[in-house]
């Protein structure tokens, strides 16, 4: 069986290289997932490293807290995305909807849009 860490607070220079040679030294990397904005392809400054339990267990540990490039890694085990999710809703609402069809601001003016 493997396990994905999450590897956060990396700083914007490091390389997935340098990020599976620290990681190996603890077992073999299965992959890394290299997260980048969607817009700007730009690295946001995390990863999930994928590894056998025994060895994920141990770089975990050992990792958690490591400084690497003048930053201390936050590494845990990642949780699953819908066990993150929150339960959705959101809104707002600087506008509502009238009655008349249009929108209008909080203090009841109208809106062009």
């Amino acid at each position: 069986m493997s396990k994905s860490l999450y590897v956060g607070n990396l700083s914007w220079g490091v390389t997935e290289d340098k990020v599976r040679e620290l990681f190996e030294q603890y077992g073999p990397v299965s992959s890394i997932r290299w997260i980048t904005d969607r817009e700007t392809g730009r690295f946001r400054g995390f990863c999930f490293v994928e590894m056998e339990n025994a060895a994920a267990d141990k770089a975990a540990s050992a990792l958690n807290n490591f400084e690497l490039d003048g930053r201390a890694l936050r590494v845990n085990e990642a949780q699953a995305r819908d066990d993150r999710r929150g339960s959705g809703g959101g809104g707002g609402g600087a506008r509502r909807r009238s009655g008349s069809g249009g929108y209008r601001d909080r203090d009841d003016r109208r809106s062009s849009w």
